[in-house]
């Protein structure tokens, strides 16, 4: 082994290995490049299958598969909140083999948590968001609540006296209610649940007044008439539910909870490589078919550039980092 204090006779000798190394390696990587992908690409989904962020991720990586010849393996690391998955990914090779899907708990996390392994901002390059899932505000038939309006007046009269429910704490949908209870200027009980199963079946049996939750698992009863839907909580109303409508109009002005669900690579990922994989996953979010799966969850597709997409989760975790603070939610 040469020792430090003899590299000083060897300066010439060095620096042109080493040179030779780096242009070596840049001229290979330069060809990676050029003929991405020549080899099959992993899809790291924090959640377990069979969900909208697993299903969404192997509809894209299907169609991206058929049009490079090349497969999209999704690769399922549920656990700690996305936090597995979520390090996985951004410790990987930037070389655009492993791809990972940031979801509304990335942005949740950084607050929620005390310690992370992984930075949302410095550690991944964004792609696109493929969608937002908005959630949907339903409340049990015996209260006399209509609408948000109608609500607010309930809750305003009756503090701390009405119960939500939400998936867990420090969940999106229990956020979304900090949030409303924020902007309304109301309390309310918060009561989590482990999952959604549970918090519709306790709201159904008139346990609970209010639940915040996701659209394709409280649209159904809503429509059944077990539950009465008051409000959707995009921007905009969606296509599933028309006649329901948002936050925004009902006075709540700029409301916006949901879901999304998109993809992105670990930081220093090539710019052609984060091109190449923005024209294809847009392109794949345009096939019908797709398309027809995801309406019954609401979803709005967005398919935007990765600078839009980074904007959009600077601003996301500026929103659920206030939400999460307001709440007192914190995962030890």
């Amino acid at each position: 082994m040469i020792k430090i204090k003899y590299l000083k006779y060897f300066p010439r000798v060095i620096t042109g290995l080493m040179c030779g190394t780096l242009l070596g390696a840049s001229g290979l990587f330069a060809q990676d490049v050029t003929n991405y992908p020549n080899r099959p690409i992993r899809y790291i989904v924090g959640y377990t299958p069979g969900g909208t962020a697993d299903m969404l991720a192997r509809a894209v990586g299907q169609k991206m598969a058929v049009a490079w010849g090349q497969q999209v393996m999704v690769e399922n690391r549920p656990g700690a909140g996305t936090n597995i998955g979520t390090e996985l990914g951004a410790r990987a090779a930037p070389d655009g083999y492993t791809l990972f899907m940031p979801t509304v708990a990335n942005v949740i996390n950084p607050t929620l948590y005390p310690k992370l392994g992984y930075d949302m901002l410095k550690d991944f390059a964004y792609v696109t968001n493929f969608a937002n899932v908005p959630g949907l505000v339903v409340v049990h038939p015996s209260l006399p609540a209509k609408n948000i309006k109608e609500l607010i007046a309930i809750a305003k009269v009756r503090p701390d006296a009405l119960r939500h429910g939400s998936t867990g704490v420090g969940s999106p949908h229990h956020l979304a209610g900090e949030i409303f209870k924020t902007m309304a200027g109301v309390k309310m009980i918060h009561i989590p649940y482990k999952g959604a199963t549970p918090a519709i079946a306790d709201i159904m049996a008139g346990n609970i007044e209010i639940y915040f939750g996701a659209m394709v698992t409280t649209l159904p009863p809503a429509r059944s008439g077990r539950l009465r839907a008051i409000a959707v909580t995009s921007l905009k109303r969606v296509a599933a539910a028309k006649e329901i409508p948002t936050m925004d109009e009902q006075g709540l002005k700029g409301y916006e909870t949901g879901s999304w669900f998109g993809m992105a690579v670990p930081t220093n990922t090539p710019k052609e490589i984060i091109l190449k994989l923005n024209a294809e996953a847009t392109r794949a979010l345009k096939a019908p078919d797709l398309r027809d799966r995801m309406v019954a969850e609401g979803a709005e597709f967005v398919g935007d550039s990765p600078e839009q997409f980074t904007a959009y989760i600077k601003s996301e975790l500026l929103k659920w980092g206030r939400a999460v603070k307001i709440s007192g939610a914190r995962v030890e």
